[in-house]
């Protein structure tokens, strides 16, 4: 095997450990809601999102060819030079989204990646080397701006939505209206999965896509290849169903106290936004427009209380992962560029590998599950460490519990 190969190689998997990242990070995503008003029990929820993230990863791969042109300017690099470039931005999201995900943080994964190829780009090649502006292309108009507006816009119209159902739903039996919106979450919280599937899966596709195209094993004016589809949405459905319940915790039980009614009008605006942002090619962070959703639901609802202490720590993640992220991207590359040739590629890999098994072990000092995921925030409190519980029984009287 020739050194270009087993680099080639080592990006592909290094590209496929992001996507399973980014699977576990996300779950929270599509089943925090659910999981949280008890339409799904934890374990079904990811499962579920699991398998709907697998079938959404085929439905489109318009969001993969922004991603795979839109961000490095292919003019300036190519080659190793680009490989270089991906495997070290892969590194800063990957460690990014692991340490935000051991502090429950829902940060966006797409950012993360955008993040760490940014600045890997900018180490490499200098300001000039990534697009910024390109018309209706580049960083600004694909990844900025939508990361600004698509919150705002989720929770202004997550906000309306809540306060329409429980306008409709005034005056009726609450804990019939309770059931209905439960059941009806199954179905929103899914199309939230699939939609996820569609959106997030396609970012690994383009830097895989990418990779190749530095590899000279194909073009850039080529189809995306069945098997960096395939891959890719695998990836991303097996990181889906391990649940990221820390994650899942600080969004179904941090930020509003979530009801049915709020949940369903929550993961309808998430689901219709992330869809149509996927329809036309915007790579945008799913983690934002859910995490707006929800704050939309609880302002919303008369009465709901919103924590906006925990919405501040949402916020500072969000500010700083593309900052944070590119600067992890950056010192990956010095140090690959540093040591040269494929050793470099190798001893990064390594100290990938060695960070990842540190925060794992880390988590285990105060482990978050499926059996105390929903239990009560301890206010202000980190998400990390709640009191063991056992599993809440959704099968009472007002509940649909499915699984």
């Amino acid at each position: 095997m020739s050194a270009e190969l087993l680099v080639l190689l080592i990006v592909v998997c290094t590209a496929l450990a992001f996507d399973f990242t980014n699977g576990f990070h996300d779950t929270a995503n599509a089943m925090a809601t659910s999981i949280a008003t008890g339409a799904l029990r934890p374990r079904t929820a990811v499962l579920l999102s699991g398998a709907l993230n697998l079938i959404g990863a085929f439905l489109s791969v318009a969001v993969a060819a922004t991603v795979a042109s839109g961000i490095v300017d292919l003019s300036e690099v190519s080659g190793r030079a680009l490989l270089d470039i991906v495997f070290a931005g892969l590194v800063g999201g990957i460690l990014w989204n692991l340490f935000t995900w051991l502090l429950g943080l829902p940060s966006s994964s797409s950012h993360a990646l955008f993040g760490g190829i940014i600045g890997s780009t900018l180490a490499a090649l200098g300001l000039h080397g990534v697009i910024w502006t390109a018309g209706s292309k580049g960083v600004i108009a694909k990844i900025i701006i939508p990361a600004v507006l698509s919150p705002i816009v989720a929770a202004l119209v997550a906000s309306a939505a809540s306060w329409l159902v429980y306008r409709i739903t005034r005056g009726s039996n609450e804990k019939t209206v309770s059931r209905g919106f439960r059941w009806g979450q199954i179905g929103t919280s899914s199309l939230v999965s699939l939609a996820h599937g569609t959106n997030d899966a396609q970012k690994t596709m383009g830097i895989i896509f990418l990779a190749l195209i530095a590899h000279g094993s194909a073009k850039a004016s080529d189809p995306l290849p069945l098997w960096v589809i395939v891959s890719c949405a695998v990836a991303m459905a097996a990181g889906t169903c391990l649940g990221g319940w820390r994650i899942i915790r600080t969004l179904g039980k941090g930020l509003v106290d979530i009801a049915p009614p709020q949940g369903f009008a929550a993961e309808s605006t998430s689901a219709a936004i992330i869809l149509t942002s996927a329809h036309f090619g915007l790579p945008l962070s799913t983690t934002q427009v859910v995490t707006g959703s929800i704050l939309g639901s609880g302002i919303g609802r008369p009465g709901a209380e919103v924590r906006w202490n925990v919405l501040g720590r949402m916020v500072v993640a969000w500010v700083l992962t593309l900052p944070l992220a590119g600067v992890v991207g950056a010192i990956c590359w010095a140090i690959l560029h540093g040591i040269g040739g494929t050793v470099g590629v190798l001893v990064v890999f390594a100290l990938l590998i060695a960070m990842a098994a540190l925060i794992w072990f880390r988590s285990k000092r105060a482990v978050v599950n499926s059996h105390n995921v929903t239990a009560e925030w301890e206010g202000a409190e980190a998400p990390a460490a709640p009191a063991a519980t056992p599993a809440p029984n959704h099968r009472n009287d007002d509940t649909v519990g499915i699984g």
